[in-house]
């Protein structure tokens, strides 16, 4: 439900608007208001859950995410959108991490890389699920009450991941009992919050001032100040919500790196793919949307093959998935000439586009396996919550920065098909600069330094 809702909303935003009477500014923050609360959220709310027990807080963030479903579908203007759409965001900040923290406690070795793999199936069929299903409710319930349903069916579904989460998920609340008050370091919640906040948010706005683009070096110093907050935390002996010990782990910390650069440059394929082919081209957004059913299978697909090889491979696995990536890249500005001429038919972009699924599976959540391999599994919560905010901040920043790229060149008089060739260099740049990092790993990795558990 919480992937879904971030791709199944880029098909509404137009029937929303015109059922809501809401301007592009309301329209925007159906967006960003997401994934703020979504972002802000991932490494407090790990950090909780490794304190105090992950099972009530997943819970507590379904039933929040299935509060906020209720409320947009029922909203009548696009204030009361937006409010639930931040709500849902607060749900799918606070469960996001505690998955990934139940992953790393619950399994160990290889039963771990099947799991990350299941999760990374997971998130392959959500991107595919998302842009069809809500294109599918509109067609079928005609534009209002199909934009509605796409908010009402979380609520079933929500209700129903609360009851087997009561059923299926041990309560780790047990052994917390008796025990002293958790130290959830206020302070330093506080301080990531704004920090993060600041830093997303000239990214998540279209038209931003040179007063909104002050908010991103402020936001930089204030994670300088939390950093040395979190440092003097540790030094008066009291648990910091992250100790920053955890960065000095090389493959957490190229791990980080890896998947940020990785989705700054790989969510933004599927934004400028379906302008290029419905602005330009004049396909359908439904058109647009099936183009990518292909590659979420093939994601599907490589997760789990991921997940079986990825001890055995290591870093390997995670390099080849980029050189693939590079590849399927380098083939959709190739097959993208004959679609211009007319020669072929748009869905011939689909079979390049395989090659990014089939690169998804072999990075994302082998790359997550090896990455929280490194950390102890007790801060399994707040690590997921790092690696989640690395992937939050890399898809925010891709967002605005490659789209915006392609709308200048455009604009600037540039035909289009020039202008998504060059886009299409700019994301293979982001994917070589990643590849590198997955190399330099690779050494460490053969030398043995740094090894997790």
């Amino acid at each position: 439900m919480a992937l879904v809702a971030v791709s199944i909303i880029n098909v509404a935003l137009d029937p929303i608007g015109d059922s809501l009477g809401a301007d592009s500014s309301g329209l925007q923050w159906v967006l960003s208001g997401y994934a703020l609360a979504f972002g802000v959220l991932l490494v407090p709310s790990g950090r909780a859950g490794d304190a105090t027990g992950r099972r009530r807080m997943l819970i507590a963030g379904v039933s929040v995410f299935t509060l906020g479903s209720l409320l947009a579908g029922l909203a009548w203007d696009v204030n009361v959108l937006n409010v639930a759409r931040i709500l849902q965001g607060v749900g799918s900040g606070l469960l996001n991490p505690q998955s990934i923290g139940l992953i790393q406690t619950t399994f160990r070795g290889q039963a771990r890389a099947r799991a990350f793999a299941m999760f990374g199936t997971t998130v392959a069929v959500a991107t595919a699920v998302g842009p069809v299903l809500g294109g599918l409710l509109m067609q079928l319930l005609g534009e209002d009450a199909g934009w509605r349903w796409m908010f009402f069916m979380n609520v079933p579904l929500g209700i129903l991941a609360i009851a087997l989460a009561v059923a299926w998920i041990p309560d780790d609340k047990l052994r917390l009992r008796g025990a002293a008050k958790p130290d959830l370091d206020p302070v330093g919640t506080i301080l990531l919050g704004l920090s993060i906040l600041l830093v997303m948010l000239p990214f998540l706005e279209r038209e931003v001032s040179a007063l909104v683009w002050l908010c991103l070096p402020a936001g930089l110093l204030l994670v300088l100040g939390w950093v040395a907050w979190e440092n003097r935390y540790r030094e008066r002996g009291r648990p910091p919500m992250v100790d920053p010990a955890i960065f000095r782990s090389t493959p957490f910390r190229n791990g980080i790196i890896i998947v940020s650069v990785y989705f700054l440059g790989s969510t933004s394929i599927w934004i400028v793919v379906p302008l290029y082919l419905q602005r330009h081209l004049d396909h359908t957004p439904f058109e647009a949307s099936i183009i990518g059913i292909p590659s979420s299978i093939a994601a599907m697909i490589t997760s789990q093959i991921g997940g079986r090889y990825v001890l055995k491979l290591g870093r390997r696995l995670v390099i080849a998935g980029f050189l693939i990536a590079i590849a399927g890249l380098a083939l959709v500005a190739l097959v993208a000439g004959p679609v211009e001429s007319g020669a072929v038919g748009y869905g011939v972009l689909a079979l390049p586009l395989l090659l990014i699924g089939t690169s998804q599976g072999f990075t994302i959540s082998p790359n997550q396996t090896l990455t929280l391999g490194a950390v102890d599994p007790r801060f399994g919560g707040v690590a997921g919550g790092i690696l989640s905010l690395g992937q939050r901040i890399g898809a925010a920043i891709g967002t605005a920065l490659i789209p915006g790229i392609l709308f200048s060149l455009v604009e600037g008089g540039m035909a289009w098909y020039e202008a998504f060739v060059i886009t299409l260099v700019v994301i293979m740049a982001l994917a070589t600069v990643a590849l590198g990092v997955s190399v330099l790993d690779r050494a460490r990795e053969k030398a043995g330094v740094g090894s997790g558990e």
